[in-house]
């Protein structure tokens, strides 16, 4: 038996493809170094466990180990619960407090969604991962610690680097040694073994026969791109073992649990649990739901030039031919406009001139931000409408001096 899967038997870890095997060797290769790591995937597809195999296979397994969701720190006390602080440093200090890097000495801690960290925050770890010497809150006192630090994130910090969110001294001090998590969609293979997992775990729990798929819903099952990934499919695992009638399922009764696909095949958008108050999306899943938004408000515009154009010219239907002022361009005397696609405009040459549209991403979400927040009397139901966390939406609009 390899090691491998003896750490698969031992973490409940099911599954065989490539992209699995090869984190998973990576986790057991690195764990008796002291090396930090940085795990790269989405969102649900198991990154803590990943920290928890490299902690309980290192020479640290049995000193504390704990899992921080820099995500889910209010900015203004992240410093305070990484680093301590001493009494009377801020408002509500009323004593001295001790944080992780203090409490975890020796251990292991597990920064997950360390992308989220504020600026500040991350200078302050870049001198614990090249020192190991922190100062607490309000204190001039340098401490000394010995903690190994593995973070995590579901985005792509280099393009947060470009755009001054992230320290890229910290980036490669964080990724000395990356692990890849692969999507449940780059492990089709193991979709159909997981959900049968998921299902005969839940039929033991309630006493009950699990449920099974006939070829078709199998074929639905695997081919669906799940945003979620693993938590989504347990989720949906679950959904069908207390609400289906059937112990074998169709493709048919699978499409009542499954999310409808968008028609251009953009990947689905499905709450992921677990994340601010009611769930939360990933970032590149927004900005997958502003893109899909922009092809809707590109369409209205093309409809309302096309209106204009066919109004003021209406004599000139006839021949299609739109007069365009030709002192700074001669060689545009006759426009022809094309009716099958009104946003594309030829000239007699063969020219093609399009009607371009701003295509920043930063702009479509801010103004998508400024319609929310307009719709709404309150930031809590303009985030719920945005799918993000209140956190994220504060920050957003701090960025976008929409204050």
């Amino acid at each position: 038996m390899t090691d491998i899967q003896q750490i698969k038997q031992r973490y409940h870890i099911i599954g065989n493809s490539v992209g699995l095997n090869h984190a998973l060797s990576i986790a057991a290769q690195v764990a008796h170094t002291d090396l930090t790591v940085l795990i790269t995937g989405e969102s649900g597809v198991g990154k803590e466990i990943f920290s928890q195999i490299i902690h309980q296979l290192s020479p640290r397994k049995h000193n504390s180990f704990i899992a921080v969701n820099c995500g889910a720190i209010p900015e203004g006390t992240i410093d305070s619960e990484l680093f301590g602080h001493e009494k009377g440093s801020f408002t509500g200090a009323v004593e001295s407090r001790k944080g992780y890097f203090e409490t975890v000495n020796g251990g292991t801690i597990f920064l997950d969604e360390v992308g989220e960290l504020p600026l500040g925050t991350q200078a302050r770890l870049l001198r614990v991962l090249e020192t190991k010497e922190y100062i607490r809150v309000g204190s001039s006192k340098v401490q000394k610690t010995d903690v190994r630090v593995i973070a995590a994130t579901n985005v792509n910090l280099l393009e947060l680097i470009q755009r001054g969110k992230f320290r890229e001294d910290l980036y490669y001090r964080l990724n000395t040694v990356p692990i890849k998590v692969p999507a449940l969609r780059e492990r089709k293979e193991d979709i159909y073994i997981l959900f049968r997992k998921f299902c005969i775990d839940f039929a033991d729990r309630y006493n009950t026969k699990p449920v099974a798929l006939d070829e078709e819903a199998k074929k639905l099952l695997t081919n669906y791109a799940w945003p979620g990934n693993v938590r989504e499919l347990k989720n949906i695992a679950e959904q069908v073992s207390v609400l289906s009638s059937n112990k074998v399922i169709s493709a048919e009764e699978l499409k009542q649990f499954i999310p409808e696909s968008f028609s251009n095949d953009l990947p689905i958008l499905s709450r992921h649990s677990g994340g601010g108050e009611g769930g939360d999306y990933s970032e590149r899943d927004i900005m997958y739901k502003v893109l899909f938004d922009m092809k809707n408000d590109l369409n209205e515009l093309k409809k309302i030039v096309y209106g204009t154009i066919s109004g003021n010219q209406a004599n000139m239907a006839a021949s299609h031919v739109v007069p365009i002022s030709t002192e700074q361009n001669p060689s545009l005397r006759n426009i022809v406009v094309d009716q099958s696609q009104p946003h594309i405009i030829s000239s007699s040459k063969e020219n093609l001139i399009e009607v371009e549209q701003s295509l920043s991403l930063a702009e479509i979400e801010k103004e998508t931000i400024i319609k929310a927040l307009k719709k709404h009397r309150n930031r809590k139901d303009a985030a719920r409408e945005l799918g993000i966390s209140e956190r994220t939406l504060y920050r957003k609009v701090k960025d976008y001096n929409l204050e």
